[in-house]
């Protein structure tokens, strides 16, 4: 399926229609989404960059106060805020496939006008969702592990050479990975969405399910390579969001250009 172009500002109350997506969307959408970074990395490095630098200060925070058991549900709200932080990517890409010339006040001032939009609401249902599953890993940390006090290298030896710890780890990934998915479903195409058009939130939420619904193979591949990348990124020590998260940026919009007309 060839990119779409998205709706001009014009046409924002038309209601949004679903397309059908294949594999051949996703892997189009990856090679377009490393192709806007590649021909201007300085803004992908720098989102990118601001996400890694709020990493390691959460890890540095939370090893501070004792409770490494927390720095692996960071794996989850990583996937979960992704997004968020794209939205100066989508700007950058539309800016790309219009043509348009690019600077730092547009770019930074359309991250801005977004925060003023239904947004915000979403931020408040994802945050609810980040809540709800941290106090989640809590419980189950504390339901499997007893209310002890354990070290980094104590807590994964504990993890992968218990059979408490290995029923803990199943559980843990299992329950995140629900949570995971059902933001993603509600927030896929939203966030573009309520960044590219002037719709409600109820809307932005109901359209992106409708494309998870209609599109569930692609979308599931999506979920997965995203989940995937932003994994081997916290393995490398935040490292790899420099490049990995500019390129899921930029991709997600172009797969949102070529899922909703």
């Amino acid at each position: 399926m060839s990119e779409t172009t998205t709706i001009p500002q014009g046409e924002a109350a038309r209601a949004p229609e679903i397309r059908n997506l294949e594999i051949a969307d996703i892997r189009a959408a990856l090679a377009s989404g490393l192709a806007d970074f590649r021909s201007v990395p300085q803004y992908g490095l720098f989102f990118g960059g601001v996400y890694a630098l709020g990493g390691w200060m959460m890890y540095f925070l939370l090893t501070l106060a004792g409770l490494p058991f927390f720095v692996y549900p960071l794996v989850i709200c990583f996937a979960i805020l992704a997004p968020f932080m794209a939205a100066g990517l989508y700007d950058v890409s539309r800016k790309l496939s219009r043509s348009e010339a690019l600077s730092w006040p547009d770019v930074l001032s359309s991250v801005k006008g977004t925060s003023r939009r239904d947004l915000g609401w979403m931020a408040l249902i994802t945050g609810f969702a980040i809540i709800i599953w941290m106090d989640i890993a809590a419980l189950l940390f504390f339901g499997f592990m007893g209310l002890k006090s354990f070290s980094p290298s104590e807590f994964i030896t504990q993890i992968f050479t218990t059979p408490t710890g290995l029923v803990f780890l199943v559980l843990g990934n299992l329950t995140g990975a629900m949570i995971a998915f059902f933001v993603f479903s509600i927030t896929v195409v939203s966030l573009p969405l309520l960044f590219d058009r002037d719709v409600d939130f109820v809307t932005a939420m109901i359209t992106s399910v409708k494309v998870v619904k209609t599109n569930p193979g692609p979308m599931i591949l999506w979920w997965f390579i995203i989940g995937l990348l932003i994994g081997l990124s916290l393995l490398s020590g935040l490292i790899g969001l420099f490049f990995t998260l500019p390129v899921l940026g930029h991709a997600t919009w172009h797969l949102y250009t070529r899922a909703v007309t």
